[in-house]
């Protein structure tokens, strides 16, 4: 609110402007300090920035996307690391200290990088001096990238991990079949010889015994007589029936007896111990599932699971990779795509006076350092010159 006393327009402070006042503060201060920080992670001189408002955003945007890249590292190392001690109680307290640390070291790293490019030099030489930052932060851009890379294609990793689980435990199952079958060679066999008398025998009774009844109820046919009753061919016929009876329940022990053996070494060698994987026991192994696994996984992605290359998954795996990598290589082009402004002409003009100022003091260090010198060969020489006319 404007009021008028005695011809001066004053200002009085009502409740709605106060929190307009106190919001609009915050902000600034907010703002201000986000700012600092900002120019913190860009690893500018501050005081010299200060003097050149134009230069204030370009070095929040580079200490931003510094901070940031930083803040990816931290959180993809965290991640990684929580596979490594996935199981243990402190898992959780490990992956934090370590991708605060892993972040901090790619932050310090990132910043360095970035400050250590001098726009005061021709463009020849600052290319020469981003080739190997450039090339370390392409390296630091992968290795941020894959442990993101595996929280997003979290749950096709989980599916392709439940195919190779499910398919080495039908390899093992398999091998241990055909070790077990060449170890038993001979026994096994004798159980299918056995089985196959069995059943030729049991084929056998069946036909025979049809026969002994159409004997005995009077069906003609090319091996009965046709005359209804119990004669003498279906007596000799019941007998022998009998007699393959008592050679089948023989052979039906002898089996039993080779199945018992048989079924013992396969327990002996582990066969019947191992099963194939429920779909229970395989959303466990996928749960723990190491970092190895899940990066073999991440790679197994760009293909089918017949072997045919999975362009659409390869081609998404390898632009968020890329991106990453662009994101953590992208300060080093905004310094360098950055034209030389008024704030590179300052530092270069206040290195260029501290190092005419050292210049200076190591030019006084050593006028001081001869004259001093100078005055102790007088004083050494008089005193030498005075003892010898005593003598």
């Amino acid at each position: 609110m404007q009021v008028k006393i005695y011809g001066f327009n004053l200002w009085l402070v009502t409740t709605k402007n106060a929190g307009r006042l106190i919001v609009f503060f915050l902000n600034f201060v907010i703002m201000d300090a986000l700012s600092r920080f900002f120019w913190f992670c860009s690893g500018v001189h501050q005081p010299t920035l200060e003097k050149h408002p134009t230069e204030h955003n370009k070095y929040v945007g580079i200490g931003a996307t510094i901070f940031f890249t930083g803040l990816f590292a931290a959180l993809s190392g965290g991640y990684a690391m929580y596979f490594v001690f996935k199981g243990d109680t402190a898992a959780a307290l490990f992956a934090i200290f370590f991708g605060i640390l892993w972040g901090l070291a790619i932050f310090n790293m990132d910043r360095y990088i970035v400050s250590s490019i001098n726009k005061n030099s021709t463009s020849t030489k600052q290319i020469l001096q981003a080739t190997p930052r450039i090339l370390l932060a392409i390296m630091i851009g992968m290795v941020i990238s894959r442990p993101l890379e595996l929280k997003i294609f979290d749950k096709e990793i989980k599916e392709r991990l439940k195919i190779s689980y499910l398919n080495n435990q039908r390899s093992k199952i398999d091998t241990l079949n055909k070790a077990f079958t060449n170890k038993y060679t001979i026994e096994l066999n004798k159980l299918n010889e056995s089985k196959a008398q069995r059943d030729s025998l049991e084929n056998g009774i069946k036909s025979d015994r049809q026969k002994l009844n159409f004997e005995v109820f009077g069906t003609k046919t090319t091996e009965t007589s046709g005359v209804m009753g119990y004669g003498p061919y279906a007596k000799r016929k019941e007998e022998e029936l009998k007699q393959r009876q008592q050679n089948l329940d023989s052979l039906n022990s002898d089996v039993r007896r080779m199945e018992r053996f048989v079924d013992g070494r396969k327990q002996f060698d582990g066969l019947l111990s191992e099963r194939l994987y429920t779909g229970k026991q395989l959303d466990s192994l996928t749960s723990i599932a190491g970092f190895a696994d899940r990066n073999w996984a991440l790679g197994q992605l760009s293909f089918n699971t017949d072997g045919t290359r999975d362009t659409t998954t390869a081609l998404a795996v390898t632009f968020i990779g890329l991106l990453f990598i662009f994101f953590e290589c992208l300060p080093v082009f905004v310094k360098m795509m950055s034209s030389r402004g008024p704030y590179d002409r300052s530092v270069e003009n206040l290195e260029t006076s501290q190092i005419h100022a050292s210049e200076k003091d190591r030019d006084f260090e050593i006028e001081v350092t001869d004259g001093v010198h100078d005055t102790r060969v007088a004083t050494t020489i008089a005193r030498e010159k005075e003892l010898l006319t005593k003598l």
